[in-house]
C-alpha cells in the first residue's frame, strides 16, 4: 500500500523526465536530472548519484537550466 498518492505531482515529473530540475524538500535542496518516477518517490540524478526523495517530502519543482559541471 502507498500512503499519500499525489498524482499530480508524479504527472509533473513524468512531464519532467531526462530534464534538468530543482526539488525543494523539506530538508533542502536537490538540484539534477528526473531519472525516474514512481508512486512514492522519484530518482534525481545528481552527478551520477541517484537521490532517491519521496514525494511526500516535496515542497516544489521547477525546470532548470542549471547543470552541474563533471
Amino acid at each position: 500500500m502507498v500512503a499519500g498518492v499525489d498524482p499530480y505531482m508524479i504527472q509533473t515529473f513524468q512531464s519532467l523526465l531526462r530534464t534538468n530540475v530543482v526539488v525543494q524538500t523539506t530538508e533542502g535542496l536537490v538540484r539534477g536530472v528526473v531519472a525516474d518516477v514512481k508512486a512514492d518517490h522519484v530518482v534525481i540524478d545528481v552527478k551520477n548519484c541517484p537521490f532517491f526523495v519521496r514525494i511526500q517530502q516535496i515542497v516544489w519543482v521547477k525546470p532548470s537550466i542549471y547543470r552541474e559541471e563533471d
